[in-house]
């Protein structure tokens, strides 16, 4: 890939961050569409990460997907905001403007959502309640997006009970606080399972869940996708429960990205949940 005077710069900004796949993805697609652009990885100090962006302003970079953990700070910074981010209270993509403002975007619902499409098609929201393992910016993401999706209603379990109930309030009625010792209470009419956590990543034991005690109906997804076979799916798949990965949910909140901050659609021709699922399985 050359580099010019020209080349748009796009990227994501997390700590940690080496993990990501979203370099190999996104490049991948702008190789095959041939646009001059190069996505790459940052990895401020998360004390810096506003000092970070406001040095960014005024078109340095094209924009950026925002993860863990500054995905509500992400939308604090910004200038304006789509009603998804507004909703969930927490962004994961920052376009820059030529002008210096900045603007806020989510698309984290749409991914999710569309993976379940996926993988899991016969998942229906709207037939009972979600429950999300999380509080975080992941989380307020998903719930926002089930509750666009039509779910009648939204669990957040998280070990730290008082930020599940400041998520609850800010969401509204329809959304409901737990402590992580109310699992067993919360999961046995649930039509999908969803872990919003960092737990499991790299390999660490996921939220506990008495799958046995779950609907057969019953859909479970980790956002986390290394490894892609968390212990949280494995559980659930062991069950006999359906499974969604966090890979599927990376491609599908992608999409609207690449088209945000190179104005075009992915390529349809790059098969890139296999040139991911090759780096996953060579450990990058």
């Amino acid at each position: 890939m050359s580099v010019s005077a020209k080349t748009v710069l796009a990227g994501v900004v997390g700590a940690p961050v080496r993990h990501s796949l979203s370099p190999r993805l996104h490049n991948a697609w702008l190789e095959a569409a041939g646009i001059d652009a190069v996505y790459a990885a940052f990895a401020p100090e998360p004390e810096r990460f506003e000092r970070f962006v406001e040095g960014l302003r005024g078109g340095v970079i094209a924009g950026l997907n925002v993860t863990i953990p500054f995905k509500a700070r992400a939308l604090a910074i910004a200038d304006e905001a789509d009603a998804l981010s507004r909703a969930a209270g927490a962004a994961n993509l920052l376009l820059f403007r030529p002008d210096g403002q900045i603007e806020a975007r989510n698309t984290d619902g749409a991914g999710l959502i569309g993976a379940f499409r996926q993988q899991a098609p016969q998942v229906d929201f709207t037939a009972g309640p979600v429950v999300i393992f999380g509080a975080g910016g992941a989380a307020r993401g998903a719930a926002a997006a089930l509750m666009g999706a039509g779910s009648p209603e939204v669990r957040i379990v998280n070990r730290t009970v008082g930020r599940a109930e400041a998520l609850a309030a800010m969401l509204g009625p329809s959304v409901r606080a737990f402590a992580a010792e109310q699992t067993l209470a919360v999961v046995e009419d649930a039509v999908a399972l969803i872990n919003a956590t960092s737990l499991g990543l790299g390999g660490g034991e996921g939220p506990a869940v008495p799958w046995a005690r779950t609907p057969a109906r019953a859909v479970a997804m980790d956002m986390v996708y290394k490894p892609l076979r968390t212990g949280f799916l494995t559980e659930a798949a062991q069950c006999g429960r359906a499974t969604v990965d966090g890979l599927e949910m990376l491609i599908r909140q992608a999409i609207p990205t690449f088209e945000a901050l190179f104005g075009a659609p992915p390529p349809p021709q790059v098969d890139v949940r296999g040139l991911l699922l090759r780096a996953l399985e060579a450990g990058g």
